[in-house]
């Protein structure tokens, strides 16, 4: 019998999804469904939580007051958009207990960008600029997303990612037209961060092992290269306003296509970043560990007030 009730249960949200209809938490859903949620989301949260560190190590070292204040409040920021993600895939029925000990003990991951290291000032700028800006059209898509709470968590992280951008962005420019040596110091952020930023957007269609599921179900909006060629073909035209040279040689416009040819990405260095090879993956990690640690104290008098209250509560009832 409850085999047929989930036949009709499947029907019921095939039915959903193709007409465009939230998934909610209460609703029945394919236990897939659930998994591929639950490992995206929480990939995405990871990635916002790591991706603190490689720009966090550079809040005391800015070079102004002003520049302080706006990369704290990009931190504080990336915090938050990684509590959101981790509430919204606690209602998929898996705890934040679960899939932090699931990032440290390396059985999740988080975006292969937060393994490259920041080295100067200007890699802050390349960060915001190229990172966040790769980002923001990945999650542009997410907000139509099939899964409720991944949808209405994504429009205002989108919101405070167009900042954070635009913010990378301004302070590139700012060396770019500065003196030369500043300039070169963009020259360079651009020319490192430029590859891993494409790779972000994960592998080609072809090769990605949860693409196909996570378009049939309208979890993923559009594909990997369809989302990669239009941060390409955005960030283009964005290069040559700061007179920097192209990071990759073979850029160029294809009238045909309407869009930018461009080279082929070294895979073989981002497979050996996700498995754990990357110029930065151990420090992240053992960070993270330190992190969680010295904040055990924060958690014990969490558990404690909810103790206390819940036997104040119990008393008054008796």
């Amino acid at each position: 019998m409850q085999k047929v009730d989930d036949a009709q249960a499947q029907i019921e949200f095939d039915r959903r999804v193709a007409d465009e209809q939230k998934i909610e938490p209460t609703d029945w859903m394919p236990d897939d469904y659930r998994k591929n949620l639950i490992r995206q989301m929480s990939q995405h949260a990871h990635s916002e939580v790591i991706g603190m560190q490689p720009e966090g190590n550079w809040i005391t070292r800015a070079p102004s007051l002003r520049r302080k204040a706006i990369l704290l409040a990009k931190v504080q920021d990336e915090g938050g958009h990684g509590l959101y993600l981790y509430s919204a895939t606690e209602t998929l029925g898996i705890t934040r207990s679960e899939m932090i000990e699931a990032l440290q003990t390396r059985k999740a991951k988080y975006a292969s960008i937060f393994n490259y290291p920041t080295l100067n000032w200007a890699d802050i700028g390349a960060v915001g600029w190229l990172v966040d800006g790769a980002a923001i059209v990945n999650q542009i898509a997410l907000q139509r997303t099939s899964y409720g709470p991944y949808s209405r968590a994504m429009i205002r992280i989108c919101k405070e990612e167009s900042f954070h951008q635009r913010q990378g962005y301004e302070l590139i420019y700012a060396m770019a037209k500065g003196s030369p040596e500043q300039k070169e110091m963009a020259q360079d952020a651009l020319n490192r961060f430029w590859w891993p930023s494409l790779m972000m957007f994960g592998p080609h269609d072809s090769d990605s092992a949860h693409s196909a599921k996570s378009m049939q179900w309208k979890i993923k909006r559009e594909t990997n290269d369809v989302l990669r060629q239009r941060f390409i073909d955005q960030t283009v035209p964005q290069i040559e306003v700061l007179g920097l040279e192209m990071p990759d040689p073979e850029i160029k416009w294809n009238e045909e296509k309407g869009q930018y040819d461009s080279g082929e990405i070294n895979w073989q260095e981002f497979y050996e970043v996700i498995n754990g090879n990357g110029p930065c993956n151990h420090q992240r990690i053992k960070h993270h560990l330190k992190a969680h640690k010295d904040g055990e104290w924060v958690r014990e008098a969490v558990r404690a007030y909810a103790e206390k209250q819940q036997a104040k509560k119990a008393a008054n009832v008796a």
